[in-house]
């Protein structure tokens, strides 16, 4: 058995995200949380990875979120949403997980408003991936594959 299919993988997502069936369908596409949630799992399944997708607006749950990653050494992947650019409690806590962490964003927020193109979470990940929808969950639980079975 691989190091990838023991590891629990937290895929966190943050506010707003939930309510993507009424977000502009042009940037995140025409899932709502639920099908993302399904197709992040059915991904997760391909690959024999344990996940589990969790969704909050509250910085103060996500943080507590990054803390039980940190202490049960987890692999991330996490959607910051508009915490991306000014979190730096999320940020401090991301940078506690010792195991894999990669952000990922389903648009491409360099494409996007000035204020999008800082990342503070990016310079304690171990890799961004953004712009390919849905696909962006996929690649990022790819590379995660990857990198437990180095």
């Amino acid at each position: 058995m691989t190091k990838a299919s023991t590891a629990k993988i937290l895929v966190l997502n943050g506010p707003n995200l939930g309510r993507l069936d009424l977000r502009d369908s042009k940037l995140y596409g025409n899932l709502n949380f639920a099908q993302l949630t399904e197709y992040v799992l059915g991904v997760a399944a391909e690959l024999g990875l344990d996940c589990e997708v969790r969704q909050s607006d509250s910085e103060v749950e996500i943080i507590s979120w990054l803390h039980e990653a940190a202490d049960g050494n987890n692999p991330v992947v996490i959607n910051p949403a508009a915490f991306t650019h000014y979190s730096y409690a999320i940020r401090d806590a991301a940078d506690l997980v010792k195991a894999p962490l990669i952000e990922v964003h389903l648009s491409n927020p360099m494409s996007r408003e000035e204020f999008r193109h800082t990342s503070v979470i990016s310079g304690v990940a171990n890799g961004t991936i953004a712009g390919f929808g849905p696909d962006s969950y996929r690649l990022a639980l790819i590379a995660l594959t990857k990198m437990l079975g180095e």
